[in-house]
């Protein structure tokens, strides 16, 4: 599904937002506040900026905002699970705007937090700058994900298994999905037009995983530590531009 220039300048609009808003919880995600305070919030800024929600609703997930801890790893969901000193957080948000959705997630400690859990924050944000700059015309998805793939294993971390991002725009999800492991130039070819998220998922411990007690969270089988960071992406005439980022 590709997009044209109208699209994209749509997208970025609606991505600048989707970052300020992102920002603005992150701010309010602090010791002692529940995760279910952050998802009201959220969504009470969404709808102030005249968007609405993309989670709320998809495939019966009753929440705008994906709120994960430590061995969670994506898709949890809001409760009144009160945030402690050195948690790991996982937000996931997307944003449907002007008729288009954009889509990110930020992974960060609550707290002062050393050692292995803070390298595996600064490394899965790495891998995603990393899999962004394989992200341009000419080159395919199997270079990101092997980009991806590549510095995990080099970082000690493992990405998680069956994990990916995937293409975005009209819908939340569309295709291609863009996988976190890969070989060079295999795969399917970026070409202009393409729009997609980029999300790196890396574990502590091993690859596994398995569905929460939630029923839509998915976690480390060996319950170790996770991080998980993710962008929309343009491919456009000028070159590949970050669409939830701000400027």
């Amino acid at each position: 599904m590709l997009k044209s220039e109208k699209d994209i300048v749509i997208m970025r609009e609606g991505g600048k937002i989707l970052a300020e808003i992102m920002a603005d919880v992150k701010k309010k995600a602090v010791p002692g506040v529940t995760t279910l305070f952050l998802n009201d919030y959220a969504e009470k800024l969404i709808l102030k900026k005249r968007g609405k929600p993309s989670f709320k609703g998809y495939r019966n997930f009753p929440a705008t905002l994906c709120t994960s801890v430590n061995d969670v790893i994506v898709h949890g969901i809001p409760s009144e699970y009160v945030l402690k000193e050195k948690d790991i957080l996982s937000l996931d948000l997307g944003f449907f705007y002007r008729g288009f959705h954009t889509d990110m997630a930020v992974t960060f400690p609550l707290g002062e937090v050393e050692g292995e859990s803070l390298r595996l924050v600064r490394e899965t944000k790495k891998a995603l700058k990393r899999g962004i700059k394989k992200a341009r015309e000419g080159n395919t998805l199997g270079d990101i994900g092997n980009t991806i793939s590549r510095h995990a294993q080099k970082s000690g971390f493992s990405v998680m298994e069956g994990l990916c991002g995937h293409g975005i725009g009209r819908y939340v999800h569309e295709g291609p999905q863009v996988f976190n492991e890969g070989k060079r130039h295999k795969g399917l070819k970026i070409v202009k037009g393409m729009v997609f998220c980029i999300e790196p998922m890396f574990s502590i411990g091993g690859k596994e995983i398995k569905e929460g007690k939630d029923g839509a969270a998915i976690e480390t089988a060996d319950k170790s530590l996770s991080a998980h960071f993710e962008h929309t992406v343009a491919i456009t005439e000028s070159g590949t531009v970050v669409l939830t980022e701000l400027e």
